[in-house]
């Protein structure tokens, strides 16, 4: 547990020390339009962010079930599979929707819009 403490601290000091600069620069633009840009960039990074948790945590919860249910009937070793092949490609499109519309969102110009 020590060690993800670590890496999290570290990972936060190192954002930290590359937005630094970003944060740093003065702006000419529209302050609206740049508070709605970086809400999207929240937004967007956070979709993808929670689908990839739920589609990882959803796939290793379908795969330690379907190795139990092999070995507990190994005669229905190849229906499970296919459940199995199944759900994980139906998980996965799912996180390729999340990432698709986070791209929408990150990508928008907000300029030509508002």
């Amino acid at each position: 547990m020590r060690n993800v403490f670590k890496f999290f601290g570290l990972l936060l000091f190192l954002l930290t020390l590359v937005s630094t600069p970003l944060l740093a620069q003065e702006t000419t633009l529209n302050k609206n339009r740049t508070t709605l840009f970086m809400l999207s960039l929240i937004v967007g990074g956070a979709i993808i962010t929670f689908a990839v948790i739920a589609g990882a945590f959803c796939q290793a919860k379908s795969i330690s079930s379907a190795c139990e249910g092999i070995s507990r009937n190994p005669g229905s070793g190849p229906h499970i599979r296919f459940l199995l092949i199944f759900g994980l490609v139906l998980i996965e499109t799912l996180v390729i929707y999340a990432l698709l519309v986070s791209i929408i969102i990150i990508m928008i110009q907000w300029g030509k819009y508002t």
